[in-house]
């Protein structure tokens, strides 16, 4: 009964980490902020490492985080260039 428990907990983890995940996506990239799609990324990664021990297509969720984090740089040198240029 214990293992049963523990095993709800966990799906409730990772569906609130996925819920997290999606919001801080969407807000990040509405907003192009590079904070919430830094939430986002690191929000995923539990996700992600449980689908890449998959033995078939479902591994490559797996790579999200490294697609996430790529964007998330992008979005970073683009606010930071703005900054630049409203600077002087």
């Amino acid at each position: 009964m214990n293992k049963l428990n523990g095993g709800r907990k966990m799906l409730l983890l990772w569906q609130l980490s996925l819920f997290i995940s999606i919001l801080a996506l969407m807000v990040g990239i509405i907003k192009k902020s590079w904070v919430f799609l830094l939430i986002s990324t690191i929000t995923f990664i539990p996700i992600s490492y449980y689908f890449s021990g998959a033995n078939n297509a479902w591994k490559y969720v797996g790579l999200t985080p490294l697609i996430l984090l790529v964007l998330t740089i992008l979005i970073w040198f683009i606010s930071k260039k703005k900054m630049r240029s409203i600077k002087g």
